[in-house]
């Protein structure tokens, strides 16, 4: 995934409008079953609760956060009591949270503000990638230089700040509370000289040395495998264990994708499990990687 979305017009535009926090996303799916387990519709609710059906259809998509008097009538027209009540009113009350990046003065896009937050609170990070090294695991000089050739148009300052964003997100891995990384990359990846020679060898020894970190796994599919389910382009799945549904993110040169749909989830999980298998083992993966920092070109 090249992951930041591409270069928008209105950038520089102060961000308005708040991504969904992975607790508030928590909270909506929450509300959600809770409603389908009742068996009742948003129509139903909403003559209940005096809620509006466009009200709540914001809210169980996690696009707003309810009032603790709307959380409280829809509990009531859930028979929500006890644990369950007190847990989901906690819940609303730090909805709010996030991770390290404020998106209101970062200056980076808004679908990739909300990535980053997701990102940060992940458990279990998923990664397939056909053409760039993942965002996790890049030098700073590699970085640079892919941003300003994928960005041309950006300035330094704007190539700056999306280098120091990822960078900041590479602190995720470190310490004991790290999520688990699981990267495939294409070996196109690793052929593509990005910033040169130098810049390449300096990569492909950093992934060689991140390879050798417990909680990071990386594979790669060798050209020799052929044809492979990954070929129509990357993606990323978040898995958040049982705090929040897991989500599929894809950065495309059409637009950022949050998928959450089960049937998506069920098939871009499938798609991992057949490019791991495809992929190197994660040994002859590090003696690739060994190999290619020695003579990239």
């Amino acid at each position: 995934m090249q992951d930041e979305p591409r270069m928008r017009d209105d950038v520089s535009v102060p961000i308005k409008r708040q991504p969904p926090t992975v607790r508030m996303r928590q909270l909506a799916a929450v509300l959600r079953h809770l409603r389908e387990g009742a068996g009742l519709s948003q129509e139903d609710v909403a003559k209940d609760t005096k809620v509006n059906v466009a009200t709540l259809y914001r809210i169980e998509t996690g696009r707003t956060k309810p009032q603790p008097r709307t959380l409280a009538a829809l509990l009531d027209a859930y028979g929500v009591t006890g644990f369950k009540r007190d847990e989901l009113i906690l819940l609303l009350k730090d909805a709010g949270k996030r991770g390290w990046l404020n998106p209101s003065d970062s200056g980076l896009p808004e679908q990739y503000t909300a990535y980053i937050n997701f990102e940060a609170e992940a458990r279990e990070i998923l990664n397939f990638e056909t053409i760039f090294i993942p965002g996790l695991l890049q030098t700073p000089d590699y970085a640079r230089a892919v941003i300003a050739g994928v960005l041309p148009t950006a300035t330094e300052e704007e190539v700056q700040r999306r280098v120091d964003a990822r960078l900041n997100r590479q602190q995720l891995l470190v310490g004991p509370d790290s999520p688990r990384l699981w990267v495939v990359i294409d070996e196109s990846a690793l052929r593509r000289l990005v910033g040169g020679s130098a810049v390449m060898r300096d990569q492909l020894r950093h992934l060689a040395d991140q390879a050798r970190v417990p909680h990071i796994t990386i594979q790669v599919v060798p050209f020799k495998a052929g044809a492979h389910p990954g070929m129509p382009g990357s993606f990323v799945i978040l898995r958040f264990g049982p705090i929040a549904p897991d989500i599929v993110y894809i950065d495309s040169m059409g637009g950022d994708l949050f998928l959450e749909e089960e049937a998506e989830l069920i098939r871009h999980n499938m798609v991992f499990e057949h490019l791991r298998a495809d992929a190197l083992s994660p040994s002859d993966t590090a003696a690739l990687l060994t190999s290619l920092s020695e003579d990239p070109d």
